[in-house]
């Protein structure tokens, strides 16, 4: 049997939370329980908002936690030639929009996973003008017509379990609608990179936060059409303030930083979340 891979993926927009630290601990303690080993990946496509600053602060992060990975890192900014490839691969199950978030906003009448304005489908009966900035959005109906419904083989999150496949269950991919997975900006979305950067570093299992678990069921209906294969998922809680709200970065979490100036060591950050 090959090495287990696993990865940590995360995004340099920001410097990391607490939050951060306990995914990646957790994606090396899975590593290192499977017999395999950890990746570090940087999901940079929002050029906007990633900064070199933020992208050294992750390696002096995750150094400061004790951890290492093999070189070189793949960065998503690289690989724009592959997600055209993969978004080419998919032909006509995608279809141009022009709609606004506003608009999008204005027309749902119900939500995505993620809380967010769920799509109506308006540009696949009203096709955008010509030259219009666009985005590529999944033909759902029709895919999973093409797929069928993919399955997801998930692993328990108890770290003394991680050798053995908790539960196989059907995806519901239907429930994101027709997905964003081209955007205006930039040639991919989360969605497209993800799968498409899993596939070609060979992960074997993904460990990611819960709020992450939805995601899934799209990812793995992608992993089908492009013709990928499927790692096995393992979604751990998250870390929540006393508010019970999660850790983020947009919203101005505390970063893992604060508490290393202030004298708290790597070993007592490992402590207090379980490791």
């Amino acid at each position: 049997m090959s090495r287990p891979i696993l990865r940590f993926a995360p995004s340099p927009n920001g410097r990391l939370h607490l939050g951060h630290a306990f995914s990646a601990l957790f994606t090396w303690r899975a590593a290192e329980t499977l017999g395999g080993v950890a990746l570090l990946r940087i999901e940079d496509i929002d050029r906007a908002r990633c900064k070199p600053e933020f992208d050294a602060g992750i390696r002096e992060d995750l150094t400061w936690l004790g951890l290492t990975w093999p070189e070189p890192v793949m960065r998503q900014s690289e690989r724009f030639t592959a997600y055209r490839a993969a978004a080419a691969q998919l032909g006509d199950l995608l279809y141009p929009c022009s709609c606004s978030r506003t608009e999008v906003a204005t027309r749902a009448i119900a939500a995505d996973p993620d809380g967010a304005p769920l799509y109506d489908g308006h540009c696949r009966r009203h096709p955008p003008a010509a030259g219009a900035a666009v985005q590529w959005r999944l033909k759902m109906d029709e895919a999973l017509l093409q797929a069928g419904v993919p399955t997801i083989s998930a692993l328990p999150v108890d770290g003394t379990e991680l050798g053995t496949v908790a539960a196989v269950r059907a995806a519901d991919p239907l429930r994101w609608g027709d997905a964003v997975l081209v955007r205006k900006d930039t040639p991919t979305s989360y969605h497209l990179s993800v799968v498409v950067d899993d596939a070609a570093q060979g992960v074997t299992h993904v460990t990611r936060g819960a709020d992450l678990l939805a995601a899934t069921d799209l990812h793995v209906l992608l992993q089908r059409l492009l013709r990928l294969p499927s790692p096995v998922y393992a979604h751990h809680a998250l870390v929540r303030d006393e508010d019970q709200h999660k850790l983020s970065k947009t919203k101005g979490s505390p970063s893992l930083e604060s508490p290393r100036d202030s004298g708290t060591s790597a070993a007592d950050i490992r402590v207090a979340l379980g490791f």
